[in-house]
């Protein structure tokens, strides 16, 4: 592992006119995975869904992420908490899928807690040093911005901070967007992988000829923002095609005639349109393993049924055709001679050596703390 580690900083260092994308070994070795996993996935902020997936309290909905258990919960004041998903008496989970409670009852002992965390009762516990106060549910740190809820699993988190990706987003009034669809299936991919494949344009026309070139075709990519932890870029329309949307009134003419793909890092990417939003969710099970939650939201009543429904299938084929890819990719990413290769240039696959940089920092901050 510590081989893949040199090769990132390696990488990383390269003049910017000669990219490098990794040798397959950093998607398939596990001892990397659970490096990233005590380290750079647990270090930073993770998107877990939409926040109108859960708008009436006790609304819930359950999520593993990395080791920890959650549970995503509105409570009673109104306000979304990220709780332990673990019973504070012997570690049972406490709830699954997701619905509506009034209280969380583990179905071991049936201590039962607020949509809180705080415990309400735990019958015939008659230690004397047992104290209710103590045995509330873990709270972790929780961030909500434009209508995403986000989680960070270590107590001493960074700030979520990112103004120039604001600035992208705020014409579109993301916050504003409707939840009309949540789905949820495991890949057998690195979960680096998807955050590449999606976040880069030069695959479009040649992965999806029939669902995405006829309105984003590679040709059109160009390379938008990118900061701290974040990177961007435009899948331009053909000015040959209907409208696809008003969406906000501050939109430019440019914005409506884009797709705005984002990557949060290290596991949110998005593509956000005037009246369609898409967001996939990666949760990382193993080194070729990632379940994927993916939800879409639509601006207003911009679309009608029949294209919300048209919209999601398409979506679903789009979904189908980059997993089918990235599993086979993952396969061949075994091999010895899956080695580091050249990156295209900067409006196609720009937004990988964005990634990769990210990711080397994220590295040099974990050697300067050991």
């Amino acid at each position: 592992m510590g081989d893949l580690r040199t090769k990132l900083q390696d990488l990383a260092a390269l003049p910017a006119d000669r990219p490098m994308g990794m040798p397959g070994a950093y998607y398939t070795s596990q001892a990397q995975f659970e490096h990233e996993a005590a380290t750079v996935l647990r270090w930073n902020w993770h998107c877990l869904g939409r926040t109108d997936e859960i708008p009436e309290p006790g609304d819930f909905f359950t999520v593993q992420l990395l080791s920890e258990p959650l549970i995503v919960v509105r409570g009673d004041d109104g306000d979304i908490r990220v709780l332990a998903n673990v019973c504070r008496h012997r570690g049972m989970p406490l709830a699954e899928g997701r619905g509506n409670v009034k209280r969380f009852v583990c179905s071991y002992h049936a201590w039962a807690y607020g949509r809180d965390g705080a415990l309400l009762r735990a019958a015939r516990m008659e230690n004397a040093g047992f104290d209710s106060k103590n045995c509330r549910l873990h709270g972790h740190n929780v961030h909500l911005w434009n209508g995403f809820i986000y989680v960070n699993l270590d107590s001493h988190a960074a700030p979520f901070d990112h103004p120039d990706l604001d600035g992208l987003l705020a014409p579109y009034e993301t916050e504003n967007f409707r939840l009309i669809h949540v789905a949820e299936e495991n890949w057998q991919t690195n979960w680096k992988c998807l955050v590449e494949n999606f976040m880069e344009g030069y695959h479009l026309s040649v992965v999806h000829p029939q669902t995405l070139h006829g309105y984003t075709p590679t040709g059109l990519a160009r390379k938008l923002l990118a900061g701290e932890d974040f990177t961007s870029y435009a899948a331009n329309y053909p000015t040959t095609i209907p409208p696809r949307g008003h969406g906000a009134e501050g939109l430019s003419d440019d914005e409506r005639m884009r797709s705005t793909l984002f990557a949060k890092f290290p596991t949110q990417v998005a593509s956000q349109a005037a009246s369609l939003l898409v967001s996939l969710s990666i949760f990382p099970l193993s080194a070729g393993e990632i379940r994927v939650k993916w939800t879409m939201s639509v601006y207003g009543d911009d679309l009608d049924d029949a294209t919300i429904a048209a919209r999601i299938k398409l979506w679903e084929e789009v979904n189908r055709e980059d997993r089918e890819k990235l599993e086979r990719m993952q396969v061949a990413l075994g091999s010895e001679h899956a080695l580091e290769g050249p990156l295209a240039g900067d409006d196609y696959e720009g937004t990988i050596r964005d990634f990769q940089l990210w990711l080397a920092r994220q590295d040099r901050a974990i050697v300067a703390a050991e």
